[in-house]
């Protein structure tokens, strides 16, 4: 099972925006510790090339964002102040998931200690996303012909909005997004699938909800590739997601989905997301258990 991790998704982060980024460390040390990966499972990503970007990206946007001639206002929509060290963070979490997806062809899952990217739209970044990783490592899928069906299942609490914009018209890729209704973003985008979820639901039924969308797409959409966007900030603790899923319960929303990819026996890459618990514990179990689940797709 390989994973995708560098240094630089955590040193490049600008200060007073460490927290709780610094899970993308700790993540990595945990998993090597308890023996759910091991150093030859990590796979240290370069930058992408450029033109993998702008197949998804407007070519003026990537040349603003890469030479830092965004506007103050569109710095603080993103989310970051913009340098150069993030914008290569970035630049390298991208090639993340693409490799990811080359490993996943073989080996049938790969995951990404970063990524979940998916606010970002085709001409501009939001809420602390720049690029999109998922929309590009579809794309290059898609480009050189590798497959034609890519099903993106989006977990996080907060709405797929910019990968939802950027497949809006392209039947090959299904998107999916289950959510929190009265979350960011305020205004969703139209996703092949939208759930939307109302404030404070448990573990029963959101795993019902999550079932039964799951089974509606498998009957209406036949995948050749799963991308799975696995925010954890649907736990009780995260301090932005108002759902209320217990560890146990978000570690079973993972398997449910490993299990369904299991069943179409289709390669799949993992994408990390969101998770803002005020306990970086907890942030660091949650994303944990996403690993340790994956494991039953090589079963």
């Amino acid at each position: 099972m390989k994973v995708a991790f560098r240094e630089e998704y955590v040193q490049s982060l600008p200060e007073g925006h460490r927290f709780p980024m610094e899970k993308y460390d700790l993540l990595p040390k945990q998993l090597l510790h308890e023996g759910t990966i091991n150093m030859s499972d990590i796979i240290g990503p370069e930058e992408i090339q450029s033109s993998f970007i702008e197949a998804v990206h407007d070519t003026e946007y990537v040349d603003r964002l890469f030479h830092l001639k965004l506007t103050e206002r569109e710095q603080r929509v993103s989310g970051f102040p913009h340098n150069k060290a993030l914008i290569k963070r970035e630049s390298i979490i991208m090639e993340g998931t693409r490799i990811c997806a080359e490993y996943a062809l073989k080996e049938k899952v790969a995951l990404n200690i970063a990524g979940g990217t998916h606010h970002a739209y085709t001409d501009r970044g939001e809420g602390f996303c720049l690029l999109n990783d998922q929309a590009i490592a579809a794309k290059w899928l898609l480009d050189q012909e590798i497959v034609q069906k890519i099903l993106i299942v989006d977990l996080d609490v907060h709405q797929g909005n910019g990968t939802a914009s950027i497949f809006s018209n392209n039947s090959e890729v299904f998107t999916f997004s289950m959510h929190g209704k009265n979350n960011y973003p305020l205004k969703k985008e139209l996703s092949d699938l939208d759930v939307e979820l109302q404030d404070g639901i448990t573990d029963n039924e959101y795993l019902f909800l999550l079932e039964k969308s799951l089974d509606k797409i498998c009957n209406e959409f036949n995948p050749e590739f799963v991308f799975y966007q696995s925010g954890v900030d649907v736990i009780e603790t995260d301090k932005l997601g108002r759902l209320a899923l217990t560890l146990n319960g978000c570690r079973k929303r993972d398997r449910m989905v490993f299990e369904t990819v299991r069943q179409l026996n289709v390669p799949m890459v993992c994408s990390m997301g969101g998770g803002y618990s005020p306990q970086i514990k907890h942030i660091v179990e949650a994303h944990a258990n996403t690993f340790r689940e994956a494991q039953f797709i090589l079963l």
